[in-house]
């Protein structure tokens, strides 16, 4: 099959969040099966990949209205990534510091996905499949099927993946006529209370809808940000496929990032090294579990109660434990985060920003990962962390109910099931109490270091999800 992966991130070129790592991992996986793949997504500013390592294969005019953007189409010459990528460059719209974030969000975006089809539909063939991701590719579904400049595509199996349905890509009808002539008979299509709504649009059009979790599609059915009645409604062809870890990246045996490389069989020693570098580094006490979170200060990742279950923990358990933050977001939170250094010097750090190699760094050497998420779709840190015999500490909910099982209930984890400081703060005596007890500890690490979250177990859910759309078409 030939299958055309579109997306706004993709590991390691363009990355914000977990989307970037799926994006950047699947399409491989699914290569090593024998699948010609491809990755288009857009040629933003940060992207650092040499000029000589790329060349032009189309040029055009993307027009939005009585707006028109210059395009090149720009292919990555040797396939560094373990597939084929392709950059969408528009200048006007993407030659800025960061991927998101800006007033023409919008505008970027649907100019993206017009001209990745403007493109495609000039090849002298047409994919097997589309498979869009997240809001910011939630309009290509529609467009194949209805705009009159793609009717060859007609008859392409769309597919298109929920990475979290907080973000819809809403607009108004004002901006109706930036889309490509359409069979005006379909607006409804793109109606969701009132307003264009980008992805209820890809949800619809699509031949299929996959969220990135089994226990994500159930809660989308009564808890998806006003698109409840549309996942009810769609569920007839939905699935819901775990996300897998990139065992290239993220695999302590082999990682690169980390101080000493370690395995199932020798991880006391491997860890033990790293927690020592890594606590060396942010003034903390090696002897000492050390609780870490990594991930963006949101109030959907629980973010806001990180100032105040720290600090409650660490008076509680003064003197007996470490915290370790990474992360950016919600700058009040930030602020709180920073604030919490004065009070508990040599117990508690944090870095506000993104570090890859510190991000691995913490995973090999923390005892704990924290994870209070409101809303967490997959979540793929808690995988992370388990492979590298670090303890995820989780609210029950999404892929983290999913993937992570209480210690109580013979599993490989700690599980609340309230977004709450009480319930953070009680998680973790639990976790302080299993650390006194190193034979149980020691059991956990192992339990979480066997499981196996590998792309090659999910790629065949993925290529069942192909056949089934593709047989029908045929059918």
């Amino acid at each position: 099959m030939e299958i055309f992966h579109i997306a706004a991130e993709c590991y390691p070129v363009a990355k914000v969040g977990g989307l970037a790592d799926v994006v950047g991992a699947l399409p491989k996986y699914l290569r090593k099966s024998d699948h010609d793949v491809k990755v288009v997504i857009p040629y933003y500013k940060s992207i650092s990949i040499k000029e000589k390592e790329l060349k032009i294969l189309y040029s055009n005019n993307v027009k939005l209205g009585s707006f028109n953007f210059p395009f090149n189409i720009h292919k990555e010459i040797y396939n560094v990534n373990g597939f084929e990528l392709y950059l969408v460059e528009i200048p006007e719209l993407f030659d800025r510091k960061d991927i998101y974030g800006y007033e023409d969000d919008i505008e970027r975006f649907l100019a993206f996905q017009i001209a990745a089809l403007d493109w495609l539909i000039t090849r002298n063939t047409v994919p097997d499949i589309i498979h869009c991701h997240d809001h910011h590719t939630g309009l290509i579904p529609f467009m194949m099927i209805y705009s009159n400049k793609y009717q060859n595509f007609r008859n392409v199996s769309s597919v298109i993946t929920i990475h979290n349905s907080i973000y819809q890509g809403e607009f108004s009808f004002d901006k109706l006529h930036y889309l490509p002539e359409f069979d005006l008979t379909k607006v409804v299509e793109l109606e969701w209370n009132n307003r264009i709504n980008s992805l209820a649009t890809g949800i619809n059009s699509a031949k299929r809808v996959t969220t990135v979790s089994p226990t994500y599609l159930d809660e989308i059915t009564y808890s998806a940000f006003g698109l409840e009645l549309l996942f009810q409604k769609v569920k007839f062809k939905s699935e819901g496929i775990l996300n897998g870890i990139d065992k290239v990246v993220w695999e302590p045996l082999t990682d690169k990032f980390i101080e000493v490389n370690y395995s199932v069989n020798n991880f006391k020693k491997g860890k033990q090294y790293n927690k020592e570098k890594l606590c060396s580094q942010f003034n903390l006490d090696p002897k000492k579990p050390l609780f870490s979170f990594i991930g963006r200060l949101l109030d959907e990742k629980g973010a806001d109660l990180l100032p105040p279950s720290a600090a409650m923990a660490l008076s509680e358990n003064y003197k007996e434990i470490n915290i370790l933050i990474l992360g950016s977001g919600n700058v009040e939170i930030e602020k709180q985060l920073n604030h919490l250094k004065t009070s508990f010097i040599g117990n508690y750090n944090v870095v506000i920003g993104y570090n890859e190699e510190l991000a691995h760094l913490i995973y090999g050497g923390s005892d704990f990962l924290l994870m209070p998420s409101r809303v967490e779709p997959c979540g793929l840190n808690q995988m992370y962390a388990l492979a590298y015999g670090t303890i995820p500490i989780v609210r029950r909910t999404g892929g983290l109910k999913d993937t992570v099982i209480d210690l109580g209930d013979d599993g490989n984890g700690i599980c609340h099931d309230q977004a709450s400081i009480v319930d953070i703060c009680y998680s973790i005596r639990r976790a302080v109490d299993l650390f006194k007890d190193k034979k149980k500890l020691n059991q956990i690490i192992k339990k979480g270091m066997n499981i196996d979250h590998s792309w090659e177990n999910v790629c065949k859910e993925y290529i069942g999800v192909y056949n089934l759309i593709i047989n029908k078409n045929e059918s």
